[in-house]
């Protein structure tokens, strides 16, 4: 093994461990802007993947890189607690699309103060520029993992 490949490999495991961390950091910050509006981070998460545009459970998981019965699952709360519907799907008879209610929709805007709050601590934290320049490498980081995927 070559000093390059070694330095790969470190390379590798370190951006996955730390988006490993990352992702846990960012769910636990989820759970307690959610929890007050009495959703979790995950039906947040899938209210939130179709607030503007309804879309099937199969375009949810791809946009947010999780599996479709995850996705599933959550819909089918969603649905029963009232906070989303399943719409008839004109490209598709049979995935029909998942869309916030009123009730729905509620519950993410009672989030979004606390969203915002946070959301400014962290820039003030980390410092704007910084912040921008680290969503662009996870960015590019991503879209090279879809690349060679």
């Amino acid at each position: 093994m070559t000093d390059t490949d070694a330095d790969a490999r470190h390379l590798l495991s370190g951006a996955a461990l730390t988006a490993f961390k990352l992702n846990g950091q960012f769910l636990d910050v989820a759970e307690q802007l959610a929890r007050p509006a009495g959703i979790t981070a995950a039906w947040w998460q899938v209210l939130g993947a179709v607030r503007r545009d309804p879309l099937p459970v199969a375009g949810i998981a791809r946009d947010m890189g999780i599996t479709r019965q995850s996705v599933q699952r959550i819909a089918d709360l969603l649905v029963a607690r009232g906070l989303a519907e399943y719409r008839d799907n004109p490209a598709h008879r049979r995935a029909k699309l998942v869309a916030p209610t009123e009730a729905g929709r509620a519950a993410i805007a009672e989030i979004n103060p606390r969203h915002a709050v946070f959301a400014r601590r962290l820039a003030q934290q980390m410092g704007h520029g910084e912040l921008t320049r680290a969503l662009a490498a996870m960015t590019a980081l991503s879209e090279a993992l879809d690349a060679l995927a």
